[in-house]
């Protein structure tokens, strides 16, 4: 590190978008402009305007050619990891004042964390939540726009969550926010694993990649913090090899430290043993099985009595979005899924092909977004016609794209003896509104995709959308999410 000019200073607020760094600006102290190289821009080039709208200090990776007199310029090897630092500093490290479990892998994380908190509520705690769908401090929520909000703000909100009395945070820790150092400075009690499958290639590159970053959640653990990982996923060890915190392992076979057993599954809920112990829940499926045991085996390693948590899980609904069934009047299904991963939606269509009679009808509705990893698009449609009876292929979030290029790039997974069973609809909402005419009256139509998201976003702009409305609009009937 190097520091050039006073360096006896006050931050009054530190910022890593120049454009905020006038509103940040007061006479009880300094702003501090940290320049970051990003992916679409170098902050490096914003500094002459951070400083001319009232910063005094900027943190950079290479100093400017020009340095302002009575401006404190300070070195630093990576500004990702220094913002991470200075941002758990100047919020007075809220991390270490409560405890702060994070959990990282593919799929299942909003679920896991949702619940989190739901049962540490339950269970007389006051609880923060940061997940994909929505931020919380105790109930009052905060709108989510990351998986894994900014350094800045995840301080920021853990702070409030501090001065609020909050004693837990169970949060999502993405991959990107790894890479990026955003969790850099936070202190965990404990990191979960849930799994991993081939996911945002379009960031990471390779599979490889992928893998290495969510180990580096695990690797930074420290000596006195838990490490829940799935011992089923196969690369569930690979995570904790070389972590310093304690490892605990879950699963449904064998060498498993929270053992889980599948007794029944269906529409209704799963009844599971857990560890010797018989349960009913609320959610279903052999994918909700593992999130459940991994809710079970953080709240028993956070010191939660064992059958207080069983009790209080037992009437725990799914999260927003998350296998959310809604029943038409004449007997059908429609479930809505946030699967948009190749196994997460081979997952949620195994379910229902595990719950459902042979003869009865499985229809999915299903897209890729754009703008993100192209190569699961074929892989997507594949997995829809396996497990399907007839398959829709529709737009979900083209965002910056062609939504017929995606289509297209999605019709090569299409086996060719399936190919009179698919159908092709780009408008989200004509696809929902045929799959809901062609449904028998005792099938099954999987929106896949979406979940909890309210909108579809078009060349930029996101425009009020549904999945849920869209079925209850269909069917006549109130929405019962």
């Amino acid at each position: 590190m190097e520091v050039c000019g006073p360096a006896d200073l006050e931050v009054s607020g530190i910022v890593f978008d120049s454009r905020k760094v006038s509103a940040k600006a007061t006479a009880d102290g300094t702003v501090m402009y940290v320049a970051q190289r990003g992916t679409q821009t170098d902050g490096h080039k914003y500094i002459p305007q951070a400083i001319a709208d009232g910063a005094g200090i900027i943190v950079c990776e290479e100093l400017p050619t020009q340095l302002v007199p009575n401006v404190t310029y300070v070195r630093v090897e990576n500004s990702d990891i220094a913002l991470g630092r200075l941002a758990s500093n100047f919020y007075d490290n809220p991390s270490v004042k409560l405890k702060l479990v994070g959990i990282t892998g593919t799929n299942g994380k909003t679920t896991t964390v949702t619940l989190l908190h739901r049962l540490f509520t339950e269970l007389g705690h006051k609880t923060g939540l940061l997940s994909t769908i929505v931020n919380k401090i105790q109930e009052r929520e905060i709108p989510a726009t990351h998986t894994t909000p900014d350094a800045l703000t995840l301080n920021e909100l853990l702070s409030q969550m501090v001065a609020e009395g909050c004693e837990y945070c169970f949060m999502e820790v993405s991959s990107h926010s790894i890479c990026q150092h955003r969790i850099e400075g936070l202190t965990f009690a404990g990191g979960m694993f849930s799994n991993i499958t081939h996911d945002h290639l379009d960031f990471h590159k390779t599979f490889a990649n992928y893998i290495q970053a969510k180990k580096a959640f695990f690797d930074a653990l420290p000596t006195n913090s838990f490490a829940l990982t799935n011992v089923d996923d196969k690369n569930g060890m690979v995570m904790v090899q070389n972590t310093k915190a304690k490892v605990m392992r879950y699963g449904l076979q064998s060498g498993a430290d929270i053992k889980g057993k599948i007794i029944e599954n269906g529409f209704e809920g799963l009844h599971l043993q857990i560890n010797g112990k018989d349960a009913f829940f609320r959610l279903s499926g052999r994918f909700n099985a593992y999130n459940l045991l991994a809710i079970y085996g953080a709240a028993t390693l956070l010191g939660e009595d064992v059958d207080d948590v069983l009790l209080k899980m037992s009437n725990l609904g799914a999260a927003e979005g998350r296998f959310h069934i809604i029943r038409s009047p004449q007997g059908g299904v429609a479930i809505i899924d946030y699967a948009h991963t190749p196994d997460a939606l081979k997952n949620v269509l195994s379910t229902i092909r595990d719950i459902t009679c042979k003869d009865e009808e499985v229809l999915t509705v299903v897209g890729c977004g754009g703008n993100r990893d192209a190569l699961k698009r074929p892989v997507m449609a594949e997995i829809a016609c396996q497990y399907s009876s007839r398959v829709i292929l529709t737009s979900d979030n083209p965002r910056l794209e062609d939504p017929y290029d995606i289509l297209r790039q999605m019709e090569g997974g299409i086996p060719e003896d399936f190919r009179a069973n698919v159908l092709t609809i780009e408008n989200r909402h004509e696809a929902i509104k045929t799959a809901c005419m062609m449904l028998n009256n005792h099938g099954v139509i999987l929106i896949a995709g979406k979940g909890h998201e309210k909108y579809q976003d078009i060349q930029g702009v996101k425009h009020h959308f549904d999945d849920s409305e869209e079925v209850c609009n269909n069917w006549k009937i109130n929405n019962q999410q």
